[in-house]
Parts: C-alpha cells; structure tokens; sequence
C-alpha cells in the first residue's frame, strides 16, 4: 500500500472527537524521569495534538515526526516554536517504518499512526531501547478494522467495478494486534505494560457526518488512488455513502458512530 495524500483540513474537521484518546492515553502516562524532558511523537499530523503534550509536560523539548509534506506544513505553520512553560516545540519529517532515536527520550508516543505502519509491533525494540530508564512508550490505534464503516469499505472496493483500483490499497485487517500481543510484545521487551481498548460513542453533526469522518482517515487511501479520475471518485464516494447512511441512521441529535480503540503504555524498567 503506497501511501495516502493526507488533507489537513479535512482530518482537523473533527478535531474534538480525535483528540479525545490522545488526552485519554495522556492521563494513563506516569511521571517521567527527568524535570525538562525530550518527547517524540511519531505520526504528529498537523499538530493539533501534539501541542497537548506541552500542556502536561510544560518544560519539555517535543519533536513531532510524520511523513505527510501536507500534515507538517500546517503542524510547522501553526505550531513550531518556545512554549509557553520553557520548553519547545519542533516538526520534522520522518517515517515510522524506520525512524530510530538519535538520543535518548523521556517519552515516544504515537496517536492514530501505527495502524498505517506495516510491522509496527517490530519497531518497538529499537524504540524502547532509544528510552531512558523510566522512560514510557504510550500509543492509540484505531482498533475498529471490523466496524462498518471499515467492512463496507472493504466490501465496495472488492467490487467488479472498483476492485481493479481498490482492492489493494485499503487497510488490512490484520493491521492492528490483539491487545494480548501487544502486552506480550512490551513485557517481553522488559516493560510494565499497561494496555486497554474503549469505545466511544462519537455523536457526529451534519449532513453524511460518517462519510466526513472516514474521508480524513480511512477513506484516503481510496480517494488517492482515484484522485486522477474525480468522476471515478465522485462515484465511488457516492455508493459508500449510500452504504452508510444504512449503517449508521441518523437521529434527532446527531448520528451515533461507535469507535473502538486500543491503548498502550509501557514503562521501560529503571
């Protein structure tokens, strides 16, 4: 799968709702061992979330990392530069598949990346081995690859007219582990494990809100691949959302999107 052409704009459109995880996951984060500390976040998109790590840790240096040239402009644009509390805050490029800590780290976190990063759990050794005793590795992925909104997906793609184009560049199903090998991963790896799934039940405004979701995360795959051909696309998007508005019925208040997610934070041993 090549990668997406991720839209900024479009991913921000429901920044509360995306944002609540990352804060989640935060919360779970001990105390980290030294008073100004280093922190990457790999997959930091445009920034939005990022910044929330300088709220809880005021003095820190954090280097948000992605390989989006579109998601680090706008994170560079809206967000580089002196915090607040002393500390700072850098955008740089780099991919997930092979980025390495140059020097030691207090924190890696990553929020809705390593579903997009094809053997992610074989990548934790060298990011673990770049963390500071005491230091923690905390990440959240979507953890919904058989929800609706994803087996539909699927299922269209796999259609005589789209699967052609499209069979192949959706995510797997296999492309995030159980919560039972993660644990086993991180405490092999010589961490205390902490690993959790929640649901949320996302209350979504507007017209086609599920199809607005999916159109900044899940859908680009598809909508780069057809990015070439807009009547293509415009079709393609057109089905789907049909699909959807069935899955997911609106109601008075909004429509109701279900989404689970898995979380882990693992303590490096002192």
């Amino acid at each position: 799968m090549s990668h997406p052409v991720w839209d900024p704009g479009q991913y921000l459109r429901h920044a509360g709702h995306r944002a609540r995880p990352f804060a989640d996951l935060l919360a779970r984060i001990p105390a980290l061992p030294t008073a100004a500390p280093r922190i990457a976040d790999l997959g930091c998109g445009p920034g939005n979330v990022t910044v929330l790590l300088t709220e809880r840790w005021p003095t820190a240096h954090v280097i948000g990392y992605d390989n989006s040239p579109e998601m680090l402009d706008k994170a560079l644009t809206d967000h580089e530069g002196p915090t607040p509390g002393g500390g700072r805050l850098d955008f740089s490029p780099a991919d997930a598949r092979t980025w390495t800590p140059e020097q030691p780290y207090d924190l890696i976190v990553s929020n809705a990346t390593l579903q997009w990063v094809p053997g992610h759990a074989d990548r934790f050794a060298d990011w673990i081995a770049g963390l500071k005793p005491g230091g923690a590795l905390a990440f959240q992925v979507p953890d919904n690859i058989d929800a609706p909104l994803h087996a539909l997906m699927r299922d269209l793609a796999g259609t005589p007219r789209w699967k052609g184009r499209l069979a192949d560049v959706l995510r797997r199903t296999d492309s995030v582990h159980t919560p039972s090998t993660y644990l086993d991963r991180l405490a092999r790896l010589g961490c205390a494990a902490d690993v959790w799934q929640t649901t949320y039940q996302h209350v979504l405004q507007g017209e086609d809100p599920v199809l607005d979701w999916v159109k900044g995360t899940g859908l680009r795959p598809a909508l780069t691949a057809l990015a070439d051909d807009p009547e293509a696309r415009d079709a393609f998007l057109t089905e789907y959302r049909d699909l959807l508005r069935q899955a997911y019925p609106s109601a008075p208040y909004g429509t109701v999107m279900p989404f689970r997610r898995l979380f882990a934070v693992a303590v490096k041993e002192g």
